[in-house]
């Protein structure tokens, strides 16, 4: 072990190795994250192409729901088998996936793509964490995770814009080409710094944990997205998907019970770190993911900005991001302590959520910024922390598989948030459009283009008024996060040297 105030890399991985590896998982993480987020502009236009607004909250929940059931098997399998290698199969995938959807001729294809294209990223957020897990102690890992999460901030601002870009200047096609050559750049600088010295363990993979789980997770996305729409909430459909995931979760618990190497083990759950920091993941994932998913839509069919201007118009967020993960991050490296940061970006959430309800189509530029930067602000005092905190509360040899479950939670409550808050947004939407003439095709902006301009402001103000409740669900479940941010116990971070990665 070190003193407290060493931050020396671990034995076998030198100090240029080390910033080397925090270079190369910088670029792993961008490509992840500009998955998120380069698509967000260019939806509006790959409905009106592909057609099927009501599939549109599919082009992002079937990315996140296959990249959340992945993730803690790859968390395992990086303990395990070693993270250099999984990475490369993560990426390979991941780029396989980009690949498809580059090539979508139609929506259900399209989805299909993005769905083997989250079994590859799932990967990249948890195998990165994992990594620096193994070569930065823990109390410098508080600065790591804040350049981190200010690299998610900066590819909210470099996505959307990209994504907008390519759609006016090429196709929305490009915005998944553009993956490949990242893609590439970002594996070979990982593979040229983070080398394998760890010796190999024994293997048991919870093969049967993993498909029980992602039954679960699937049935209650299902539930959520088709039950009030597709179908009534107490259709055999429905109550069938709800038999479903109630059954596939019990099977999964008693699974994790007797398995020896358990995806998800329930002994963290006796840790007040790891499930307090699990539930407030659960919530940020919800707000960020369901709600900032709908802003492109207001933007270019509400307020007629193209899609490049959309992402323009984002940027307050990614600026509320950097500065507050920033801070944090400083924060947590200065006094070696975490608990009330989340309890300020909770906070955060609930403000700029509220805010956000009240966007109407003549929103000023300087409200909405506003509202976007408080919600920055709070997603940057939240994901840094987070993971800090779990990695300093697990032993080492759990290191992986918490970061994996810590991320699992973030993830599930994006994916629900974005099938549940899509069947709402599409189902008040058709009920409001239900006596408007608009001729054919889908709502788009080339459709809000070519309307009259009264049509265009009644239309406008629908869609404004069809987005408001999604915006104070998210409130409500930021000030859920506050209460559970108060419970949160603290373990002071500490300077402890960590075994090397595989």
């Amino acid at each position: 072990m070190s003193s407290p105030s060493q931050a020396a890399p671990s034995e076998g991985q030198p100090a240029t190795s080390v910033r080397l590896v925090i270079v190369s998982i910088g670029l792993l993480l961008l490509l992840a994250a500009l998955d998120q987020t380069i698509v967000s502009t260019a939806l509006p236009t790959i409905v009106a192409d592909l057609g099927g607004l009501d599939h549109l909250s599919w082009v992002v929940t079937a990315y996140i729901l296959s990249s959340t059931v992945v993730a803690p098997i790859y968390g395992k399998l990086g303990d395990l088998y070693g993270r250099r290698n999984t990475v490369v199969v993560s990426v390979g995938l991941f780029l396989l996936g980009s690949a498809l959807c580059g090539i979508a001729t139609s929506m259900t294809f399209l989805i299909f793509a993005r769905a083997l294209q989250g079994l590859g990223g799932g990967g990249l957020f948890v195998l990165a964490l994992s990594v620096i897990g193994d070569v930065i102690p823990p109390r410098d890992r508080g600065k790591i995770q804040g350049v981190f999460a200010a690299v998610f901030g900066v590819s909210s601002v470099i996505g959307p814009l990209m994504g907008g870009w390519f759609v006016e200047a090429f196709s929305w096609h490009w915005i998944f080409f553009i993956n490949i050559p990242l893609g590439g750049l970002a594996v070979a600088g990982f593979l040229a710094s983070f080398k394998p010295v760890a010796p190999r363990v024994g293997h048991a993979i919870d093969w049967w944990g993993a498909a029980t789980l992602s039954l679960c997770l699937a049935a209650l996305t299902l539930v959520t997205s088709l039950g009030g729409r597709s179908y009534g909430w107490t259709s055999p459909q429905i109550l069938g998907l709800t038999a479903v995931t109630l059954a596939a979760g019990a099977a999964f618990i008693a699974i994790e019970r007797r398995t020896p190497e358990p995806i998800l083990p329930l002994e963290l759950f006796r840790l007040n770190v790891f499930w307090v920091t699990s539930v407030i993941g659960f919530i940020a994932g919800a707000a960020m993911f369901g709600a900032i998913t709908f802003l492109p839509i207001y933007l270019q069919i509400a307020q007629g900005a193209s899609p490049t201007e959309s992402g323009l118009m984002l940027i307050p967020m990614t600026a509320g991001i950097l500065f507050a993960s920033t801070l944090a991050g400083r924060h947590m490296g200065r006094t070696g302590r975490y608990r009330q940061i989340p309890v300020i970006g909770t906070a955060f959430i609930v403000l700029g959520m509220l805010l956000l309800s009240r966007i109407q189509p003549d929103t000023s530029v300087p409200v909405f910024s506003l509202s976007l930067a408080c919600v920055g602000l709070g997603m940057g005092c939240i994901f840094p922390v987070v993971t800090t905190a779990v990695q300093n509360a697990v032993p080492r040899e759990m290191l992986g598989t918490a970061t994996a479950a810590g991320l699992l939670f973030r993830q599930i409550g994006g994916s629900l948030a974005v099938a549940a808050f899509g069947a709402l947004f599409a189902a008040r939407l058709a009920a409001a459009l239900g006596g408007f003439e608009l001729g054919s095709g889908e709502i788009g902006p080339q459709m809000m283009a070519g309307l009259a301009p009264e049509m265009r402001g009644a239309v406008a103000l629908e869609v404004a008024d069809a987005l408001r409740p999604i915006f104070w669900i998210a409130a409500g479940l930021g000030g859920l996060g506050v209460l559970f941010s108060l419970i949160l116990e603290e373990v002071p971070l500490v300077g402890r040297q960590v075994a090397t990665g595989e």
